[in-house]
Protein backbone atom coordinates (compact mmCIF):
# COMPACT_ATOMS: atom_id res chain seq x y z
CA UNK A 1 0.00 0.00 0.00
CA UNK A 2 1.64 3.24 -0.88
CA UNK A 3 -0.48 5.35 1.35
CA UNK A 4 -3.16 5.72 3.77
CA UNK A 5 -5.10 8.94 4.08
CA UNK A 6 -6.33 8.50 8.26
CA UNK A 7 -8.93 11.14 9.40
CA UNK A 8 -8.70 10.37 12.92
CA UNK A 9 -11.28 13.64 13.89
CA UNK A 10 -14.42 15.65 12.60
CA UNK A 11 -13.45 18.66 14.88
CA UNK A 12 -12.64 21.71 12.99
CA UNK A 13 -12.59 25.31 14.32
CA UNK A 14 -14.16 26.39 10.79
CA UNK A 15 -17.22 25.29 8.60
CA UNK A 16 -15.47 26.14 4.92
CA UNK A 17 -18.42 26.47 2.55
CA UNK A 18 -16.42 24.29 -0.10
CA UNK A 19 -15.94 21.29 2.46
CA UNK A 20 -16.47 18.12 1.10
CA UNK A 21 -17.91 16.55 3.77
CA UNK A 22 -20.15 18.64 6.69
CA UNK A 23 -19.24 16.77 9.52
CA UNK A 24 -16.16 18.77 9.50
CA UNK A 25 -17.17 21.08 12.31
CA UNK A 26 -16.55 22.51 15.36
CA UNK A 27 -18.18 20.77 17.73
CA UNK A 28 -19.86 22.87 20.76
CA UNK A 29 -20.00 20.33 23.31
CA UNK A 30 -16.77 18.99 23.47
CA UNK A 31 -14.73 17.02 20.86
CA UNK A 32 -16.60 14.05 19.14
CA UNK A 33 -15.82 10.92 20.14
CA UNK A 34 -13.30 8.88 18.78
CA UNK A 35 -12.16 5.20 18.63
CA UNK A 36 -9.44 3.75 19.83
CA UNK A 37 -6.52 3.61 17.48
CA UNK A 38 -4.49 0.67 18.74
CA UNK A 39 -6.69 -2.35 16.56
CA UNK A 40 -7.03 -0.36 13.72
CA UNK A 41 -2.86 0.72 13.29
CA UNK A 42 -2.24 -3.11 14.13
CA UNK A 43 -5.35 -4.26 11.33
CA UNK A 44 -2.57 -1.80 8.82
CA UNK A 45 -0.53 -4.05 6.02
CA UNK A 46 2.76 -4.75 7.48
CA UNK A 47 4.48 -2.23 4.43
CA UNK A 48 3.10 1.80 4.08
CA UNK A 49 4.72 3.99 2.19
CA UNK A 50 3.46 6.83 3.69
CA UNK A 51 0.05 7.46 6.25
CA UNK A 52 -1.70 10.80 6.30
CA UNK A 53 -3.19 12.03 9.44
CA UNK A 54 -5.99 14.65 8.62
CA UNK A 55 -9.02 16.05 10.23
CA UNK A 56 -10.93 18.51 10.43
CA UNK A 57 -7.86 20.03 12.45
CA UNK A 58 -5.44 17.74 14.64
CA UNK A 59 -3.64 20.65 15.92
CA UNK A 60 -7.08 21.43 18.01
CA UNK A 61 -6.05 21.25 21.72
CA UNK A 62 -8.89 18.52 22.39
CA UNK A 63 -7.55 16.43 19.77
CA UNK A 64 -3.77 17.34 19.60
CA UNK A 65 -2.20 15.56 22.43
CA UNK A 66 -5.47 13.17 23.98
CA UNK A 67 -5.55 11.35 19.86
CA UNK A 68 -2.87 12.67 17.47
CA UNK A 69 0.34 12.47 19.44
CA UNK A 70 -0.32 8.81 20.64
CA UNK A 71 -1.49 7.88 16.77
CA UNK A 72 1.88 9.06 15.45
CA UNK A 73 3.66 7.29 18.52
CA UNK A 74 1.57 4.03 17.77
CA UNK A 75 2.34 4.02 13.96
CA UNK A 76 6.28 4.98 14.38
CA UNK A 77 6.51 2.19 16.85
CA UNK A 78 5.14 -0.14 14.47
CA UNK A 79 6.98 0.95 10.68
CA UNK A 80 9.29 3.08 12.25
CA UNK A 81 11.65 5.30 9.61
CA UNK A 82 10.55 2.86 6.55
CA UNK A 83 6.97 4.69 6.77
CA UNK A 84 6.68 8.63 5.98
CA UNK A 85 4.21 10.46 8.76
CA UNK A 86 2.34 13.14 7.49
CA UNK A 87 0.05 15.30 9.03
CA UNK A 88 -2.33 17.58 7.06
CA UNK A 89 -3.47 21.03 8.82
CA UNK A 90 -5.25 24.16 7.70
CA UNK A 91 -2.25 26.10 8.89
CA UNK A 92 -4.08 28.17 11.32
CA UNK A 93 -2.63 26.90 14.37
CA UNK A 94 0.90 26.30 13.62
CA UNK A 95 2.92 27.33 15.98
CA UNK A 96 7.19 27.28 16.24
CA UNK A 97 5.86 24.96 19.15
CA UNK A 98 3.80 23.15 17.67
CA UNK A 99 5.89 22.30 14.37
CA UNK A 100 8.80 21.37 16.90
CA UNK A 101 6.35 18.64 18.59
CA UNK A 102 4.96 17.02 15.70
CA UNK A 103 8.70 16.49 14.71
CA UNK A 104 9.29 15.22 18.28
CA UNK A 105 6.18 12.65 17.39
CA UNK A 106 7.81 11.08 14.17
CA UNK A 107 6.05 13.63 11.52
CA UNK A 108 8.31 14.11 8.38
CA UNK A 109 6.29 16.00 6.53
CA UNK A 110 3.45 18.92 7.42
CA UNK A 111 1.27 19.48 4.74
CA UNK A 112 -0.99 23.06 5.07
CA UNK A 113 -4.00 22.54 2.65
CA UNK A 114 -5.29 25.94 3.53
CA UNK A 115 -4.02 27.43 0.66
CA UNK A 116 -7.35 28.79 -1.24
CA UNK A 117 -9.62 31.58 -0.77
CA UNK A 118 -11.97 29.28 0.93
CA UNK A 119 -9.89 29.86 4.46
CA UNK A 120 -10.00 33.21 5.20
CA UNK A 121 -6.54 35.18 6.15
CA UNK A 122 -4.38 31.72 4.87
CA UNK A 123 -3.51 32.86 1.64
CA UNK A 124 -2.01 36.34 3.81
CA UNK A 125 0.00 34.09 6.07
CA UNK A 126 1.52 31.98 3.20
CA UNK A 127 4.92 33.90 3.79
CA UNK A 128 5.18 33.79 7.09
CA UNK A 129 3.98 30.01 7.15
CA UNK A 130 6.98 29.43 4.74
CA UNK A 131 9.65 31.23 6.71
CA UNK A 132 8.61 29.79 9.93
CA UNK A 133 8.55 25.85 8.58
CA UNK A 134 11.98 26.50 7.14
CA UNK A 135 12.89 27.87 10.28
CA UNK A 136 12.11 24.40 12.08
CA UNK A 137 13.45 22.80 9.55
CA UNK A 138 12.03 18.72 7.89
CA UNK A 139 9.91 18.65 4.83
CA UNK A 140 6.67 20.69 4.43
CA UNK A 141 4.48 21.19 1.44
CA UNK A 142 1.50 23.88 1.24
CA UNK A 143 -1.53 23.57 -1.20
CA UNK A 144 -5.69 24.45 -1.46
CA UNK A 145 -8.91 24.30 -3.30
CA UNK A 146 -7.24 26.75 -6.06
CA UNK A 147 -8.10 27.14 -9.80
CA UNK A 148 -4.73 25.45 -10.15
CA UNK A 149 -4.44 22.51 -8.39
CA UNK A 150 -5.94 19.35 -8.62
CA UNK A 151 -8.82 19.75 -6.57
CA UNK A 152 -9.82 23.37 -7.33
CA UNK A 153 -13.01 22.17 -9.23
CA UNK A 154 -14.10 20.88 -5.60
CA UNK A 155 -15.55 17.28 -5.18
CA UNK A 156 -19.28 17.46 -5.17
CA UNK A 157 -19.92 16.33 -1.54
CA UNK A 158 -20.28 17.50 1.71
CA UNK A 159 -21.27 21.59 2.16
CA UNK A 160 -19.45 22.52 -1.54
CA UNK A 161 -22.40 19.98 -2.91
CA UNK A 162 -24.63 21.94 -1.08
CA UNK A 163 -23.85 25.06 -1.73
CA UNK A 164 -23.27 24.84 -5.83
CA UNK A 165 -19.82 24.99 -5.42
CA UNK A 166 -18.16 22.32 -7.29
CA UNK A 167 -17.32 23.65 -11.01
CA UNK A 168 -16.59 19.83 -12.01
CA UNK A 169 -18.28 18.34 -15.17
CA UNK A 170 -19.53 14.40 -16.54
CA UNK A 171 -15.80 14.99 -18.62
CA UNK A 172 -14.19 15.63 -14.65
CA UNK A 173 -13.51 11.52 -13.37
CA UNK A 174 -12.18 12.24 -9.73
CA UNK A 175 -12.06 8.59 -9.67
CA UNK A 176 -9.52 8.45 -12.12
CA UNK A 177 -6.75 10.34 -10.04
CA UNK A 178 -5.31 10.94 -7.08
CA UNK A 179 -7.22 10.42 -3.96
CA UNK A 180 -9.95 9.00 -5.71
CA UNK A 181 -10.22 5.39 -6.36
CA UNK A 182 -7.53 4.96 -9.03
CA UNK A 183 -5.58 1.36 -8.06
CA UNK A 184 -6.88 1.97 -4.31
CA UNK A 185 -6.43 -1.87 -4.32
CA UNK A 186 -2.98 -2.49 -5.08
CA UNK A 187 -0.01 -0.97 -7.28
CA UNK A 188 1.25 2.22 -7.95
CA UNK A 189 -0.30 4.98 -6.41
CA UNK A 190 -2.74 2.95 -3.86
CA UNK A 191 -4.59 5.05 -1.12
CA UNK A 192 -7.63 3.82 0.67
CA UNK A 193 -9.27 6.44 2.90
CA UNK A 194 -9.83 5.61 6.76
CA UNK A 195 -12.26 7.26 9.24
CA UNK A 196 -11.81 7.72 12.97
CA UNK A 197 -14.27 4.53 13.47
CA UNK A 198 -12.35 2.41 11.39
CA UNK A 199 -14.29 2.30 8.07
CA UNK A 200 -12.31 2.21 4.87
CA UNK A 201 -13.58 3.47 1.61
CA UNK A 202 -11.75 3.31 -1.70
CA UNK A 203 -11.39 7.33 -2.08
CA UNK A 204 -11.39 10.41 -0.24
CA UNK A 205 -14.75 11.47 -1.46
CA UNK A 206 -15.71 8.21 0.08
CA UNK A 207 -18.16 5.77 -1.27
CA UNK A 208 -21.78 5.70 -0.04
CA UNK A 209 -21.24 2.03 1.75
CA UNK A 210 -17.49 1.17 3.44
CA UNK A 211 -15.67 -1.35 2.30
CA UNK A 212 -15.20 -2.79 5.43
CA UNK A 213 -13.79 -1.65 9.13
CA UNK A 214 -10.45 -2.26 10.53
CA UNK A 215 -11.84 -2.71 14.24
CA UNK A 216 -13.42 -5.69 12.54
CA UNK A 217 -10.55 -7.38 10.24
CA UNK A 218 -7.48 -6.29 8.30
CA UNK A 219 -7.10 -4.08 5.83
CA UNK A 220 -5.73 -6.52 3.33
CA UNK A 221 -8.40 -9.16 3.83
CA UNK A 222 -10.70 -6.35 3.14
CA UNK A 223 -9.33 -5.40 -0.28
CA UNK A 224 -8.64 -8.95 -0.87
CA UNK A 225 -12.71 -9.75 -1.15
CA UNK A 226 -13.00 -6.84 -2.92
CA UNK A 227 -10.66 -7.85 -5.46
CA UNK A 228 -12.78 -10.33 -7.40
CA UNK A 229 -15.38 -7.90 -7.12
CA UNK A 230 -16.89 -6.46 -10.67
CA UNK A 231 -18.25 -3.05 -8.84
CA UNK A 232 -15.15 -2.60 -6.95
CA UNK A 233 -12.39 -3.25 -10.15
CA UNK A 234 -13.88 -0.14 -12.38
CA UNK A 235 -13.24 1.78 -9.09
CA UNK A 236 -9.54 0.57 -9.18
CA UNK A 237 -9.35 0.90 -12.67
CA UNK A 238 -10.66 4.71 -12.67
CA UNK A 239 -12.96 4.05 -14.52
CA UNK A 240 -16.69 4.34 -12.10
CA UNK A 241 -18.80 4.39 -15.39
CA UNK A 242 -18.21 0.87 -15.55
CA UNK A 243 -19.14 -0.24 -11.97
CA UNK A 244 -22.60 -1.52 -12.46
CA UNK A 245 -22.39 -3.98 -16.04
CA UNK A 246 -22.72 -6.96 -13.61
CA UNK A 247 -25.90 -5.42 -12.15
CA UNK A 248 -27.22 -4.25 -15.73
CA UNK A 249 -25.89 -0.75 -15.63
CA UNK A 250 -24.46 -0.12 -19.43
CA UNK A 251 -22.24 3.29 -19.29
CA UNK A 252 -25.21 5.20 -20.81
CA UNK A 253 -27.40 4.36 -17.65
CA UNK A 254 -24.34 5.66 -15.19
CA UNK A 255 -23.95 8.91 -17.33
CA UNK A 256 -27.45 9.23 -17.00
CA UNK A 257 -27.99 8.49 -13.55
CA UNK A 258 -24.76 10.86 -12.62
CA UNK A 259 -27.29 14.05 -13.91
CA UNK A 260 -28.68 15.93 -11.04
CA UNK A 261 -30.62 18.89 -10.52
CA UNK A 262 -29.36 21.40 -7.81
CA UNK A 263 -31.19 23.82 -5.50
CA UNK A 264 -31.41 26.47 -7.36
CA UNK A 265 -32.34 24.84 -10.41
CA UNK A 266 -28.70 24.23 -12.41
CA UNK A 267 -28.03 20.97 -13.79
CA UNK A 268 -24.73 19.76 -12.39
CA UNK A 269 -23.21 16.01 -14.26
CA UNK A 270 -20.44 14.28 -12.64
CA UNK A 271 -19.34 10.71 -12.27
CA UNK A 272 -19.75 11.10 -8.53
CA UNK A 273 -23.01 11.25 -8.71
CA UNK A 274 -23.61 8.39 -10.39
CA UNK A 275 -21.88 6.63 -7.76
CA UNK A 276 -23.59 7.84 -5.18
CA UNK A 277 -27.17 6.41 -7.24
CA UNK A 278 -25.75 3.08 -7.42
CA UNK A 279 -24.55 2.90 -4.06
CA UNK A 280 -28.26 3.73 -3.42
CA UNK A 281 -30.47 1.51 -5.95
CA UNK A 282 -28.22 -1.14 -6.23
CA UNK A 283 -25.13 -1.82 -3.42
CA UNK A 284 -27.45 -0.94 -0.72
CA UNK A 285 -30.17 -3.71 -1.37
CA UNK A 286 -27.46 -5.89 -2.35
CA UNK A 287 -25.73 -5.43 0.94
CA UNK A 288 -29.30 -5.57 3.12
CA UNK A 289 -29.48 -9.57 2.08
CA UNK A 290 -25.81 -9.93 2.02
CA UNK A 291 -24.75 -10.52 -1.71
CA UNK A 292 -22.05 -7.93 -0.68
Amino acid sequence: MDSIYYVITWLCHRTCDHCYDDRFRPYPHGAPEHTNPGPIIAHLPAEVGKIILAGGEVLLDPVREPVLYPTLDLLHARYGSRTRLIVQTTGDLLTPRLIAELRAHHVTTISVSGMDGFHAGLLERREKLIAMLDAEGGDYNLFGASPEQWIGKLWPRGRASKNGLSTATLADNFCNQWSGGLNFLGGAGSEVSIEPNGNVYPCCLKTRLPLGNLHQEPLEQILARRRQQPVYLAIHHGQPQQMGIAHGWTEEDFRRKSRVILEDGRVYENLCIGCDRFHDEVLSNSASDGRT
